[in-house]
């Protein structure tokens, strides 16, 4: 069965810094493109950063550019969101999230593009 687990989240002073990880199981991961999304009280899920296959491609919402860095380890199964700089309103749930193809372009702010999701892991950024 597949499983997606997210972890590194917590609390942190505005400025600060938090690396989150992805693990997933059970599906191809060396095949997927994969993303970190977020979701605040009362907003939309947003994408926040995405990754193709192989890592030759990423994305980034324009709010976090120059400020967070997604990677991932094939071997490991490992997604990776190194954040720095972290504001208050980066508040939210972080959720991992693998798609159906191995690169989706301009698809990747949907959320229907992915087939898989971890159940999420919070960041609490104080101001």
């Amino acid at each position: 069965q597949v499983q997606v687990v997210e972890s590194g989240g917590g609390l942190v002073q505005e400025g600060g810094s938090l690396r989150l990880s992805c693990t997933a199981s059970g599906l191809t991961f060396d095949a997927r493109a994969m993303a970190w999304f977020r979701q605040a009280p009362g907003k939309e899920r947003e994408g926040v950063s995405y990754i193709n296959w192989s890592g030759s491609s990423t994305y980034y919402a324009d709010s976090v550019k120059g400020r967070f860095t997604i990677s991932r380890d094939n071997a490991k199964n490992t997604l990776y969101l190194q954040m720095n700089s972290l504001k208050p309103e980066e508040t939210a749930m972080y959720y991992c999230a693998a798609a159906r193809a191995a690169s989706v372009g301009s698809w990747w702010r949907s959320p229907a593009t992915y087939a898989y999701w971890g159940q999420g892991t919070q960041v609490t950024v104080s101001s």
